[in-house]
């Protein structure tokens, strides 16, 4: 049971008084590196990260705080600023007190250390504000505010796409990105997106905005209308055992943060080009306790047509359409969702909900056979049914979700967090994923993607043994009862994590941490079985990590990492990487951020996943591996009033003689120089 302490409102105000005028507003460094920590711990797929929806909706929120008495438990969690025992206990502790009564009683509640009441300080709020009124529509649309995005970049040396009297790609090398938005508070979002990818064509053959995203976004219109959506938006159900389109942790330094808690609909300004919907969605009061949300969506999908022209054999993610080929392949197929999400809340502590999900495709979806593939969805309709529910009894929180397919296999996960006490935290999750369970838009906890052919049990534990310091860990087991892609067996595995952190506030940000992680691999050909070895593959990395402020503004950042790959009956593979950043961000308009790193690894096997400071809302988490050498240098100017220039230069060198790219952007050069530039106009 949670403790309270005595007389927690008056002990919680003197002392919050004291942090809370050292604190003011949140700088752009602070949020920064509270993203970079997210996203980065996500990333081993690797990719580029061209919007980051955690950074706006902090933004939103420094305009316009979170009222904590009125706070929803997934309002909550779209912070990103706490964990759900976190949640639970602020949330136990509205009820047991009858809310909150000043911003500074934060400090009452357990669990909640000064670090984490220091970062929440400037997004939330207590009491009523603009948002807690009724607005008229024309003072959404004339007031809050606008902000207009140009960006374009380029990569300098000409990959092999590019070359010859008739080149391969349809396009120049440039990469063009706009964005328009304007917002009031949580109840208006507007907006429009359009990208052109290097390779792509503007003018000309196949010419045209490669990708273009607009919405309209309404909240709370009045009693009974909660949500508008209009144009491109997101859906999110449950634990995402059927769908889930927003963000949500995987396994990551947030050991505890396992529980999906995204708002069910979210407005959608993003370039990913597959992961949205794009119709209408509305989400009405039925009463005081009952919530019904519905969504319509129908939306080209770039596809790979088979060679019948009627089916495809599979979803194209990549987004790219440079080639003839790939342009052939666009727009190939139309896909239709639609459903809805009952949620049913009859007391604070209870949520159950009821979701549904159809899908229909223009063309039938025909995998080309492959034994891994065995159980894919296959057709043009597909129907989704899922009950979801969450649970809070004093220091316990259960969570989970049960879903399946008609005419195939079932779902289901089910997860507990545990407050111990004032400084552990608990999180355990059960999944078990039905080899031939089918969905197209699942996004669940798990090892693997899509939420399939998996079981596994997963325990987090967070420690805060004494100011300044943190414990993270997590141990993670599962199995593959089927085949799967490249692995022509059933597989196991199982993955661990220790991170310990020291933290000075505003003078030293530093860890230590230690990964491990062993499960089955594809290696080598078996002549007589025709089939791929399956052996287990153990992969080791360590990292140490320090940030110090060497002044009010200039940090400098350190960071070791170790590691090595072995395969059974192999030697190991060894590698490392270093880096030096440089940060200077005073008072005045200029500021600039600077990185210099050398890798030494044996190839792709050992590989090193690094965040790196990109044009705002356009990070990077890449694979630093082979020998080289990588440095950027990002400049960002606001001495114009309204306006940020940002601008930005990476160059990566091999000093082993490797060349950058394979086939179409191969360069057969040693380095490689991407520069970028970017303009913001806020108003």
């Amino acid at each position: 049971m949670i403790a309270f302490p005595w007389h927690p409102r008056s002990a919680a105000l003197l002392l919050l008084l004291v942090i809370g005028a050292a604190v003011g507003a949140q700088t752009e460094a602070e949020i920064v590196q509270l993203v970079e920590d997210v996203v980065a711990q996500q990333a081993e797929e690797g990719g580029e990260f061209t919007y980051n929806a955690a950074l706006a909706e902090l933004e939103t929120y420094a305009r316009r705080p979170l009222d904590l008495n009125a706070a929803t438990p997934e309002e909550l969690g779209a912070l990103y600023l706490l964990t759900p025992p976190q949640i639970d206990r602020l949330l136990a502790y509205r009820e047991r007190l009858g809310g909150f009564i000043s911003i500074y009683e934060l400090q009452a509640v357990p669990g909640l250390d000064l670090e984490t009441i220091r970062r929440l300080l400037p997004y939330v709020r207590v009491g009523g504000g603009l948002d807690d009124v009724n607005v008229p529509l024309t003072s959404l649309f004339t007031g809050g505010n606008r902000e207009l995005f140009l960006r374009t970049g380029a990569r300098l040396e000409r990959a092999r796409g590019y070359q010859g009297p008739q080149p391969a790609y349809a396009g120049g090398p440039l990469r063009l990105y706009s964005k328009y938005r304007q917002r009031y508070g949580k109840q208006l979002s507007l907006g429009m997106v359009a990208e052109k990818d290097p390779g792509e064509a503007l003018l000309g053959r196949g010419g045209g905005v490669d990708y273009f995203s607009a919405h309209l976004f309404l909240r709370n219109l009045n009693p009974r209308i909660q949500a508008l959506a209009l144009g491109d938006f997101s859906v999110s159900f449950g634990q995402g055992l059927i769908l889930y389109t927003g963000f949500g942790f995987g396994k990551s330094s947030y050991t505890t943060s396992v529980a999906r808690t995204s708002p069910t609909l979210q407005p959608y300004a993003s370039v990913n080009e597959f992961n949205f919907m794009r119709g209408a969605g509305l989400t009405l009061t039925l009463g005081k306790h009952t919530e019904l949300t519905l969504f319509a969506s129908r939306r080209a999908r770039t596809a790979n047509v088979a060679h019948d022209s009627v089916s495809v054999t599979s979803l194209d993610l990549s987004g790219y359409h440079r080639t003839a080929g790939e342009r052939d392949d666009r727009n190939s197929l139309r896909q239709s969702s639609y459903g809805g999400s009952l949620r049913y809340r009859p007391f604070e502590r209870l949520q159950l909900g009821l979701n549904v999900l159809g899908e229909h495709l223009s063309r039938p979806l025909r995998p080309t056979s492959r034994p891994y593939n065995q159980f894919y969805f296959q057709g043009s309709d597909l129907h989704n049914v899922s009950v979801d529910y969450r649970y809070r009894l004093r220091n316990f929180s259960f969570f989970g979700e049960v879903a399946g397919a008609v005419g195939a296999g079932t779902a289901m996960l089910h997860g507990l967090n545990l407050g111990l006490d004032r400084r552990a935290d608990v999180a355990l999750v059960y999944r078990n994923y039905g080899r031939n369970y089918q969905a197209l838009s699942a996004q669940p906890f798990g090892e693997a993607g899509g939420g399939r052919n998996e079981e596994g049990i997963y325990l987090g534990l967070e420690l805060r043994p004494a100011t300044r310091w943190r414990i993270n860990a997590y141990y993670d087991l599962w199995r593959h009862e089927w085949l799967r892609f490249n692995l022509d067996a059933p597989t196991a595995g199982r993955e661990y994590r220790l991170r310990l952190t020291y933290a000075v506030r505003r003078k030293l940000d530093s860890y230590l941490e230690i990964r491990g992680e062993t499960k089955g691999a594809g290696r080598g050909r078996d002549a007589l079985a025709k089939v791929d070895a399956v052996v287990d593959r153990t992969r080791f990395q360590s990292r140490l990590h320090l940030g110090y402020h060497l002044s009010p503004v200039v940090e400098w950042r350190s960071r070791i990492d170790l590691g090595y790959t072995r395969y059974a009956s192999e030697y190991a593979q060894r590698g490392g990487m270093v880096y030096q950043d440089l940060l200077y961000r005073p008072t005045g308009p200029l500021s600039l951020t600077a990185r210099v790193a050398a890798y030494a690894t044996p190839g792709y096997d050992v590989r090193f996943y690094e965040y790196e400071n990109g044009l705002t809302y356009n990070a990077y988490v890449l694979p630093y591996y082979g020998e080289g050498l990588r440095s950027y240098l990002l400049v960002r100017y606001k001495g114009i009033r309204g306006l940020t220039l940002e601008a930005r230069l990476a160059r990566s060198q091999t000093t082993d003689g490797a060349t950058f790219g394979s086939g179409q952007e191969a360069t057969d050069r040693t380095h490689r120089t991407d520069v970028a530039g970017q303009v913001i106009w806020r108003w």
